[in-house]
């Protein structure tokens, strides 16, 4: 009972986005600094969704055993095709530092320059074929998002932050992880604690402190036909 009382007070609270407004300011909380980039919606969404964000500014503070728990609980019991669960992680931290030198390697050199400070790095996998029938399960990239939505909501409320990155060589995890064939990595994550962007290589601050930027709903939201934007967004 004690610890989650505890994991509960390491929960941001939401009413701290109103802090940040409409510019990326840092905001000191539990004695850490940290970059609040709250998303600027036109209709109403959850707080814990405004929050979240993909920075490259991480702190050397470990992330604590029983939040990657959670973090891997919560993207279990995200939906699947034939609940399939098609998803695996490959998982490394800066516990054991030659295993994450390892998974670091598999990054492009420009994710390494900024990636190499999170404490925790992983890799997502697909299952691509379903368990019963061993045929092609068409939905397991789609399903393996849906478990890291999961995640990076529980990582929000928990503190910590998570990027995701394309950026890196799937052949490289097949041949040091001995992923079989019929897996496929499907991204590279880091996850750790905020920081300053002072920490990062300079090549990245400038990115870092952006403002965010989404296409309009209008834009991707149809009816009636392809192309012709729905009157609920229009």
């Amino acid at each position: 009972m004690a610890r989650a009382r505890n994991r509960r007070h390491d929960r941001l609270d939401p009413c701290l986005t109103f802090l940040a407004l409409r510019v990326s300011v840092p905001i000191v909380v539990l004695g850490l600094t940290q970059m609040e980039k709250p998303a600027q919606t036109d209709y109403p969404i959850e707080e814990i969704l405004k929050r979240r964000w993909s920075p490259r500014a991480f702190s050397d503070r470990m992330v604590e055993s029983e939040k990657l728990q959670s973090l891997f609980e919560a993207a279990r019991w995200a939906p699947s095709s034939f609940n399939e669960q098609p998803w695996s992680f490959i998982v490394a931290t800066k516990q054991k530092l030659e295993a994450h030198a390892r998974l670091l390697s598999c990054l492009v050199e420009k994710n390494q320059q900024w990636a190499s400070l999170a404490p925790v790095l992983m890799v997502s996998v697909a299952k691509l074929q379903f368990e019963k029938t061993g045929k092609p399960n068409r939905h397991a990239f789609h399903d393996v998002g849906l478990a890291m939505g999961n995640m990076l909501v529980e990582a929000t409320a928990l503190g910590l932050f998570v990027h995701q990155m394309a950026g890196f060589s799937p052949e490289k995890v097949r041949e040091i992880y001995g992923v079989p064939e019929e897996f496929e990595p499907v991204a590279a994550i880091a996850v750790g604690y905020p920081a300053d962007v002072d920490v990062l290589p300079e090549n990245f601050r400038e990115q870092e402190l952006g403002l965010r930027s989404r296409k309009p709903i209008s834009s991707f939201v149809f009816q009636g036909k392809w192309g012709e934007i729905s009157p609920l967004v229009s």
